[in-house]
């Protein structure tokens, strides 16, 4: 009977701690878990919060990226128009002359159309001195001046590149003389009359001899105008004054 006992306390003993032991292994799976589960969201958590600020980075990059991007283009914009801004200015006419082609040869007038061509628009600066041959230059075949009319040193005709040349700078005399402020420094006569002015108004020119020259002293520069239309040649002179 009293082994009988003993056999029960063992076995009831057996059970008691198999029941602790499945208790104890289940408390420590159901903790294990919980901690799993709390790093998981916590890494969640972490992760959705750096996704954020990550996205926060970006848009305000974009934005900063967007604003810097409109500023330079404010800034090209605004140089553009800076540089696209050119000063104004007006003119007035101060003299104007014109001369009559008598000769109807071909070759003068059209050394006479090259000569105004090169002559028109030229800007003589306030204080400077002008020059009919520096602004002219030579005439020569290459720019397609032609044989024409032209008087030696004793007065007799020839034939010499550039021919009607002088009619040009003859005009352009007289509408200097109509101009107060502007000086004469150089002028020189035909060796013969000429048809076109009055005797004594006349002003010669050969490249590398006889000149035109004047000094702009207005105050203000200047534009020559030079035009022909084969019956005639006109020369203007207009001051130029910014707005």
């Amino acid at each position: 009977m009293v082994i009988k006992m003993k056999n029960k306390f063992w076995i009831l003993l057996i059970i008691l701690l198999v029941i602790l032991f499945g208790v104890g292994i289940y408390f420590y799976m159901t903790s294990t878990q919980n901690s799993d589960n709390t790093n998981y969201e916590a890494n969640k958590t972490s992760t959705t919060d750096n996704s954020q600020k990550e996205n926060n980075s970006i848009e305000n990059n974009t934005e900063e990226n967007k604003q810097s991007q409109e500023n330079e283009n404010n800034i090209n914009t605004s140089s553009t128009s800076e540089e696209k801004k050119e000063p104004q200015y007006t003119e007035v006419q101060l003299a104007t002359f014109s001369t009559k082609i008598y000769s109807k040869d071909f070759a003068r007038q059209n050394n006479i159309k090259i000569t105004c061509n090169t002559l028109n628009d030229t800007i003589v600066k306030n204080g400077s001195t002008f020059s009919f041959c520096g602004t002219v230059g030579k005439a020569t075949s290459e720019k397609g001046y032609q044989e024409a009319d032209v008087y030696d040193h004793d007065g007799n005709k020839t034939k010499g590149l550039g021919g009607g040349n002088c009619q040009v700078s003859s005009t352009l005399y007289n509408a200097v003389l109509a101009v107060s402020s502007l000086d004469v420094t150089e002028r020189h006569e035909h060796s013969n009359d000429v048809p076109y002015v009055k005797k004594g108004k006349d002003a010669a020119v050969a490249y590398g001899s006889y000149d035109l020259k004047f000094v702009n002293n207005s105050g203000y520069d200047i534009k020559i105008k030079a035009s022909t239309d084969d019956s005639s040649v006109t020369i203007t002179i207009n001051s130029v004054k910014p707005v």
